[in-house]
């Protein structure tokens, strides 16, 4: 299988239009004027997927101050997202791709490795979309723990 192709900073951020947790449709365009920081994970509900979304919940107000909306994106259902959102509390839309084309698009799911193997999978990736929908961040294979403190530094926020 060929690698997933990257996405780098510069790039246009492809569009997606995916239901959240509640059955609503949010798109990339809904964010349109504003920053956006979106972020790929494997699993709701999973120690390092729970822990990277809390870092996002407990670091919202100051990512928002600073003009930065979040949006989350894995494979999950909608009624799975609802689940993890309410027992986590989660204040930022959770969006399902369980077909994985935006995963795919954002070169957030492909080969990885995993315990010294090689599997088909999400990779955990964060990126920042500027105003006017480039790509202004593009991070892959990322922590999941430590990241978003390492994202506010790398962001001065």
């Amino acid at each position: 299988m060929p690698p997933t192709p990257r996405l780098t900073v510069g790039d246009t951020a492809p569009a997606f239009s995916l239901t959240d947790a509640d059955g609503n449709t949010v798109a990339l365009a809904d964010f349109a004027g504003r920053k956006v920081v979106v972020y790929f994970y494997p699993a709701a509900s999973t120690p390092g997927c729970t822990k990277q979304a809390c870092d996002f919940r407990d670091s919202l107000a100051e990512l928002n101050e600073a003009g930065l909306d979040v949006v989350g994106i894995s494979p999950d259902k909608p009624a799975k997202l609802a689940k993890f959102r309410d027992a986590e509390g989660l204040t930022f839309p959770l969006l399902s791709d369980p077909d994985r084309t935006v995963l795919t698009a954002w070169g957030a799911f492909g080969e990885k490795s995993m315990y010294g193997k090689t599997v088909q999978g999400v990779i955990r990736s964060t990126f920042v979309v500027d105003e006017q929908g480039k790509i202004e961040v593009a991070q892959y294979n990322v922590k999941a723990t430590g990241h978003v403190a390492k994202l506010r530094r790398d962001l001065a926020v």
